[in-house]
């Protein structure tokens, strides 16, 4: 008796797809391919300089910026996960998955913010990076940094999913190996002085502060997390999926985070003022003589982590374009192109923003928890207490929308008031709440956006969705070859 198997269509290395549903003789890889992209792309510089802000900015003691620190990524690491689970199931990109909440153009809300978001993040990280590059290699100016690594970022972007999954699992050994070395000689022979544990200080706006700053980095990934799972088999198992993306975006993300609070501190104790320290020269001190190996490792990790995010925003460029012309499903070409512009503007920020970065950055960073939370508490609560993961993937792809209609007020309504509903308990530079000022400065909106919009949409969702959408059915071959 025979037995009849799809045959596996060997993927090219210059990836074709861009937005659309993955068929399943393209599918390939194993979940931990899901721990090594996450693993290798976080151990940056970036990720250092972000886990210095519990140390500096927030002026908190090590030990409780740590604490801070280990909350926020493994708290925030289980929505990222949860997300990441949803692309084997679906075999689409994130945001083209974001329809089945919001419709088809109730969907460009978010989509439009995400775009923002990657933009940010990869002119974020060409700041880090270039500073980096400039600190290990006088002959490189921080702008020069900037460029060099943004031009490898767009490259692997051209190359598409293949080369960004392979570039991290060579980033998992090297830069955990740099990792571990930068502990060792930090701790072993720079050493620790008598006085490092009496610097800084507790306090809870900084605590809330460095928590929410770790959570927010694993939320961050959540638009395109599954960006890098829908290329897997269906029976992958969400299981397998979430806990190789979990494991491998906390751990990735929380030892780098733990080093930079080491520095900041020991930063600290040397200068007179806590927000006058350079998280990226104050390690390069510290590395001597092996600066220029380890912190060329971290700035290979900034490219990698700048062409995923180039990556997935650049997918996200193209639902905007495939949202107004439905049949238009573009291919590696219109991908490099788009590529390049979304580059151009990244690079034009990183440039001009540069000298004022870190309070750009803090501020940038305040603005995506509040836009972030929301979108994911509808779009998680929707795929696991709804829906159950079940959805009819062709009419993503529909101008009206199909059974999920061009706007899902339900959705879009909670968002809304997700995002409202932070406002009182929020605290930046530019606005402090009444909520929050009461707590004496304390940010908790996050927290009251996760716990308030989840039930909402919920409960509205179950009284106003459509009896229609509840049955799915398999996804039908779409027209293939439109750039």
């Amino acid at each position: 008796m025979s037995t009849t198997v799809t045959p596996l269509t060997e993927v090219p290395r210059l990836e074709d797809k861009t937005i659309q549903p993955i068929p399943a003789n393209e599918r390939h890889g194993k979940a931990r391919d899901l721990f090594t992209i996450w693993f290798g792309s976080n151990i940056m510089i970036m990720t250092i300089v972000t886990g210095g802000l519990a140390t500096t900015v927030f002026g908190l003691g090590f030990v409780p910026a740590v604490v801070g620190i280990i909350i926020g990524n493994v708290v925030g690491g289980i929505f990222m996960a949860l997300h990441s689970a949803q692309g084997p199931q679906l075999g689409v990109a994130q945001m083209i998955q974001t329809r089945g909440q919001f419709g088809s153009f109730g969907a460009l809300l978010i989509v439009v913010i995400v775009v923002i978001m990657y933009v940010g993040f990869f002119a974020a990280n060409l700041v880090f990076g270039g500073e980096a590059m400039a600190a290990v290699s006088p002959g490189i100016s921080v702008d020069a940094g900037i460029i060099i690594i943004g031009v490898v970022s767009v490259i692997a972007t051209i190359f598409g999913y293949r080369l960004i999954h392979a570039y991290a699992r060579v980033l998992s050994v090297a830069a955990g190996l740099a990792l571990l070395l930068a502990f060792g000689w930090i701790l072993l022979v720079h050493g620790l002085p008598a006085s490092f544990l009496e610097q800084g200080n507790f306090n809870w706006v900084g605590f809330m502060a460095t928590i929410s700053v770790a959570a927010l980095w694993q939320l961050a990934y959540a638009p395109y997390v599954s960006d890098y799972s829908r290329y897997m088999p269906q029976g992958t198992g969400s299981a397998p999926a979430f806990w190789a993306s979990y494991s491998g975006c906390v751990l990735g993300t929380l030892f780098p985070m733990i080093l930079g609070a080491l520095v900041g501190t020991l930063a600290v104790t040397m200068s007179s003022e806590a927000g006058d320290v350079e998280i990226v020269g104050s390690l390069g001190a510290m590395l001597q003589p092996w600066t220029l190996i380890i912190v060329g490792i971290f700035c290979l990790g900034v490219a990698a982590s700048n062409a995923m995010n180039l990556y997935c925003g650049v997918l996200c460029t193209l639902t905007i374009g495939q949202t107004f012309k439905p049949n238009w499903l573009p291919r590696a070409k219109t991908r490099s192109i788009a590529a390049v512009i979304i580059f151009a503007v990244a690079v034009s920020i990183a440039l001009f923003a540069r000298d004022n970065f870190i309070l750009f950055y803090t501020n940038f960073l305040s603005f995506l928890m509040y836009v972030l939370v929301p979108w994911t508490a509808i779009n998680l609560v929707d795929y696991y207490l709804l829906r159950h993961g079940d959805y009819r993937v062709e009419d993503f792809f529909k101008r009206d929308g199909g059974v999920y209609g061009r706007f899902n007020w339900t959705a879009i309504g909670s968002y809304v008031a997700g995002a409202l509903i932070q406002v009182p308990f929020s605290a930046t530079a530019v606005y402090t709440g009444p909520l929050a000022a009461a707590m004496g400065g304390v940010d908790i909106s996050w927290i009251v956006g996760l716990v308030a919009v989840a039930p909402l949409y919920y409960f509205a969702a179950r009284v106003f969705r459509q009896r229609t959408e509840a049955a799915p059915v398999p996804s039908p071959a779409l027209t293939p070859d439109l750039i």
